[in-house]
């Protein structure tokens, strides 16, 4: 049986319900995931605005986690760091990075209900683990975009990974890409 499946929910005798009436009022201000408690300190605000939108981003999906390819999403939506500014000049923006994502996820959409705070998956965790890694190894005392980006093109199995690669994104050329706009 299917979480959160409205057929079950008959079965069971309960009433079937819309997705939507399932759905809980969530506080845009709400913090759904906390990682300033778990993560890093020196996330740049635009990191943070970042996060926030990967988590509308899920809810809109109608998801019960955030993963990697709603941080993709938030950091072209958001679309003024370093990280949206050398993907629309690789040539990707919102729309095509969406279709990208909506084709690899489109068996998951079916029927998820959404409660509340909505964890982070492994590779949610792992990629900012490795932006804080590569916030260091450009030696940026912040954790911004750029790093996400690059945490993102170098999960392997994630959903944000796989998007990138079937838009023609590869780890070495985005670094070069990143590093030139850094002047490093």
């Amino acid at each position: 049986m299917a979480r959160g499946s409205h057929a079950a929910r008959a079965d069971q005798g309960f009433p079937a319900r819309s997705r939507r009436t399932e759905l809980r009022r969530i506080d845009a201000d709400e913090p759904l995931i906390r990682l300033r408690d778990t993560m890093h300190e020196k996330l740049s605000s635009r990191m943070e605005a970042i996060i926030r939108l990967s988590q509308r981003i899920a809810r809109d999906y109608e998801q019960d986690y955030v993963g990697t390819e709603h941080l993709l999403l938030a950091v072209l939506e958001e679309g003024t760091g370093v990280g949206a500014e050398i993907l629309k000049e690789l040539g990707i923006d919102l729309p095509k990075a969406k279709a990208a994502v909506d084709r690899l996820i489109k068996a998951s959409l079916e029927d998820t209900w959404v409660f509340g705070r909505l964890p982070g998956t492994p590779h949610f965790r792992n990629v900012m683990a490795v932006a804080i890694e590569e916030a260091r190894h450009l030696a940026s005392k912040v954790v911004c975009s750029e790093h996400l980006l690059l945490a993102l093109a170098r999960e392997d199995g994630s959903v944000a990974q796989a998007a990138l690669h079937d838009l023609g994104v590869r780890v070495d050329s985005l670094r070069a890409a990143i590093q030139k706009r850094l002047g490093q």
